[in-house]
C-alpha cells in the first residue's frame, strides 16, 4: 500500500560509489531527517474568533506571533459543519460521505458514547502511513470516530492516546433518542479509562501538559502529533482553568480561546528550546466554524466574521476554518495563501514530505498542497470542484472563487440559506467579491450555473446524494456485538474512595 523511497536512494548510492572513485557507499547518500508533523485541531472555533483572522475580543499573542512567522490560509476548508465527519477526513485524506461517516441510523451525523459504530479498520489513517513510514505516533485530545476498542486511536495507527472518545458535552445522561444510558465523561490512557467523570476545566492544560511532555520524549526521532483541543468545545458554557477564568473580554468562550493561545504558545516556545523548530511543521485549524451565531452581535458564542451563516450548516463560517502553517526557515514569514485548500489535503501532503506514496487499492480525495505551504504565493489551487454536504444530502459546491447552492429542500431543515417551508431555489455567490454571500448572481451567469451543476452531478454518482448511493462510498465500521461504555477498571474506583 505504501510505496518507500529506501530502494531509490540506496541505488543512488551504489550509483555514485562507482562514479566516485573511493567514495564510501554508506557516506555516499546523506538521508536528511524526516519532518516533525503537528496537527493542532481545535474544536468549534470560529473564523473570527483569533486575532490574525480579525478577532478585536480575544488576545491571541500566540496565534500573532505564529502568523508572523508563518503563513496564513484564508481559504482553508473542513468537509463538515460537525465533529465527527470533519475528523474522518482529517484521518483519511477523504470524504467522509466516501468512508462512511458522515451519518448512521443511530448517532445521527456525530457518533454518540456507547455506538456499534466507528471509522472502519481498513480504512488507513494518516498515523498509519507515518507509522510505517518510521513515525512515532501520538494523539491528545478529542477522538470522536469511535469508542469501542475496535475504533479506538491506538487501532487506527497511534503509538498513545490521552484524551477524550468523544465530545466534552456527551456527558452521563439517557440519551433520550433510543434510551441508551452514557457513561461519565472518561478521559483515557491509550485503551484503559484514568479518570470518570473527567475534569474538564483543566482539559487544555493537562493536554498541553502531556503533548510537550510527549514532544520531548520523542525530540530525536521523526514525530506526529495530532493535538485536538478540546475548546471552545460543544457546550454552552466552555471550559478553561482556573488562571484563565473571568479573564477576558468575551465570558468563558473568550476565556477557553485565550488558554488555547497560550497553549500555542508553550509549543512554538518548546518546539525552539529543543532546537527542533526547523524541522516541525505546525498547522493551526479548527474542526468546523462556530455553531451558534444567530444574533450576530452576540458574540458569546464564537465569530465567524466577516463570513456568512454558522457551524452545523453548508455556510462558509461553517466549513472555512482560521488556519495558520508554521516551519520556520521553511515556510514564508508572514505571508498569505488565499487558494483553496481542505483537511483532506494533509493525508497525502504528509506522506509525500514523509517519503511516502500512497498506493492506487483505495481512492481519496485529498491533493498534495505542498506548493501552497511553502512556495513562493504563486501556486494555485489543486481543486477543479469542492463539494459541501450536509449528511447525506449535497448542498452546494465550489469551484474557483463560485460557490452554488442547489435548488434542493433542506435535509432536517439545516440550510444556511432558506429553510424547509421556503421554495429552494438556485444561489450563486463570488467568494473573493462577496465574502459574506450577500448577492445572488445566479441569473447573471447561467454559464457558471451549468458548469458548476454538472460538477454536482459528478460528486452524485461517486459520493451520493440524499436517497442516492455513489459509486466511490465505502461502509464505515460497524460491530456486531453490543457495545459497551467506557467505564473505570475497578481499582481504580477503589483507590479514588
Amino acid at each position: 500500500m505504501i510505496t518507500l523511497h529506501r530502494r531509490r536512494n540506496g541505488l543512488l548510492a551504489v550509483l555514485l560509489a562507482l562514479l566516485v572513485p573511493g567514495l564510501d557507499i554508506g557516506q555516499a547518500v546523506t538521508t536528511p531527517r524526516k519532518p516533525n508533523f503537528i496537527v493542532v485541531f481545535c474544536d468549534n472555533l470560529g473564523y473570527g474568533d483569533i486575532e490574525p483572522f480579525g478577532s478585536t475580543l480575544h488576545r491571541t499573542p500566540a496565534l500573532n506571533r505564529m502568523a508572523k512567522e508563518g503563513r496564513r490560509f484564508t481559504h482553508f476548508y473542513t468537509t463538515a459543519g460537525v465533529c465527527t465527519p470533519s475528523r474522518a477526513s482529517l484521518m483519511t485524506g477523504c470524504y467522509s460521505q466516501r468512508v462512511g461517516m458522515h451519518v448512521n441510523e443511530r448517532d445521527g451525523w456525530v457518533l454518540r458514547p456507547v455506538s456499534r459504530y466507528g471509522l472502519h479498520p481498513d480504512e488507513v489513517t494518516i498515523a498509519e502511513v507515518l507509522k510505517e513510514q518510521g513515525y512515532a505516533t501520538a494523539i491528545v485530545g478529542k477522538w470522536h470516530l469511535g469508542d469501542q476498542p475496535e475504533f479506538l486511536p491506538t487501532r487506527q495507527g497511534f503509538d498513545w492516546f490521552f484524551g477524550v472518545p468523544y465530545s466534552d458535552d456527551m456527558t452521563e445522561r439517557v440519551w433520550q433518542k433510543d434510551g441508551s444510558k452514557w457513561p461519565p465523561l472518561p478521559l483515557m490512557e491509550n485503551e484503559r479509562v484514568i479518570e470518570a467523570p473527567c475534569d474538564r476545566n483543566g482539559l487544555t492544560k493537562r493536554y498541553t501538559e502531556r503533548a510537550m511532555k510527549w514532544i520531548a520524549e520523542h525530540q530525536n526521532e521523526p514525530f506526529f502529533l495530532y493535538f485536538p483541543q478540546a475548546m471552545p468545545g460543544s457546550t454552552s458554557t466552555p471550559f478553561s482553568s482556573p488562571g484563565f477564568k473571568g479573564k477576558s473580554a468575551n465570558g468563558p468562550w473568550g476565556d477557553a480561546v485565550e488558554e488555547l493561545d497560550w497553549s500555542m504558545g508553550v509549543m512554538l516556545d518548546q518546539l525552539r528550546e529543543l532546537g527542533i523548530a526547523g524541522n516541525t511543521f505546525v498547522i493551526w485549524t479548527s474542526d468546523n466554524g462556530a455553531p451558534i451565531q444567530r444574533d450576530p452581535a452576540d458574540l458569546r458564542r464564537g465569530s465567524n466574521r466577516p463570513l456568512h451563516g454558522r457551524g452545523y450548516t453548508t455556510s462558509e463560517g461553517a466549513f472555512r476554518v482560521p488556519t495558520i502553517v508554521w516551519q520556520p526557515g521553511t515556510i514564508p514569514a508572514g505571508t498569505v495563501c488565499r487558494e483553496l485548500a481542505t483537511t483532506m489535503d494533509l493525508f497525502p501532503t504528509f506522506s509525500t514530505l514523509a517519503g511516502a506514496l500512497p498506493g492506487d487499492d483505495r481512492q481519496t480525495d485529498g491533493h498534495d498542497i505542498s506548493s501552497l505551504l511553502f512556495g513562493d504565493g504563486s501556486a494555485t489551487t489543486p481543486y477543479n470542484a469542492f463539494f459541501y454536504y450536509h449528511q447525506s444530502q449535497l448542498q452546494a459546491v465550489r469551484s474557483g472563487p463560485w460557490k452554488m447552492f442547489l435548488p434542493v429542500p433542506p435535509s432536517s431543515g439545516a440550510h444556511p440559506h432558506f429553510n424547509a417551508t421556503q421554495k429552494p431555489e438556485t444561489l450563486l455567490f463570488h467568494l473573493r467579491n462577496d465574502i459574506r454571500c450577500t448577492k445572488n448572481l445566479a441569473n447573471g451567469h447561467p454559464q457558471v450555473v451549468a458548469r458548476l451543476t454538472a460538477l454536482a452531478e459528478t460528486a452524485r454518482r461517486d459520493l451520493g446524494d440524499q436517497g442516492r448511493h455513489g459509486t466511490g462510498q465505502r461502509k464505515p465500521g460497524r460491530i456486531n456485538r453490543a457495545p459497551r461504555p467506557q467505564l473505570l477498571p475497578r481499582k481504580i474506583l477503589y483507590e479514588n474512595r
